[in-house]
């Protein structure tokens, strides 16, 4: 069985020691709006795909990590959904927390993809092994990344990216096989 998705081998060896993905919020989960109720709630919209690509990379042993600067119910809701325990949310300070995240997975910075949009993301993809951005990132954040998605913040960029480590990590084809069944 032939994979789908395609992304050159030298993108491949890079995204093959991964074993955990830090991931900002705001512009990589989400499309990077903020949307508020009339009652001042933070209301924040999600995609199906990326979510399954983080269930996908979990099976793997590849494990999702949440490092944002804001925090709210919606954003908790969603990751508790998703079963991701790994998360520093409300901190603008992001390396100190990733690096904390790390630790507590007995992992270094040479284990760790990223994916972020904007300024303060980038302590985290100048460490990390593989540094990602979706398409609407920041100029400086898309110079430094090793791998630019296709598809939007909050539509599958995150997804994107999944399918990239499964297919590095040699898990991809066991898991479509699986959802063939």
């Amino acid at each position: 069985m032939n994979p789908v998705p395609s992304f050159s081998p030298e993108v491949l060896l890079r995204a093959q020691p991964v074993k955990v993905l830090l991931l900002d919020v705001d512009g990589v989960l989400t499309d990077g709006g903020l949307y508020f109720s009339e009652a001042g709630e933070t209301l924040k919209r999600f995609h199906t795909l990326d979510g399954h690509g983080l269930k996908l990379l979990q099976r793997a042993g590849i494990t999702p990590a949440v490092v944002s600067g804001r925090d709210s119910a919606a954003l908790r809701m969603r990751l508790q959904a998703l079963g991701i325990t790994h998360l520093r949310l409300g901190t603008e300070d992001k390396a100190p927390a990733a690096q904390a995240i790390l630790q507590s997975l007995g992992l270094g910075w040479d284990a760790a993809a990223a994916m972020g949009d904007d300024w303060p993301d980038l302590p985290l993809l100048t460490r990390a092994a593989f540094a990602a951005a979706p398409p609407e990132a920041h100029p400086e954040v898309r110079a430094r990344a090793h791998w630019v998605s296709q598809r939007g913040a909050g539509a599958g960029a995150v997804r994107e990216l999944c399918d990239l480590l499964l297919l590095a990590s040699g898990h991809y084809t066991r898991e479509l096989e699986a959802a063939l069944r």
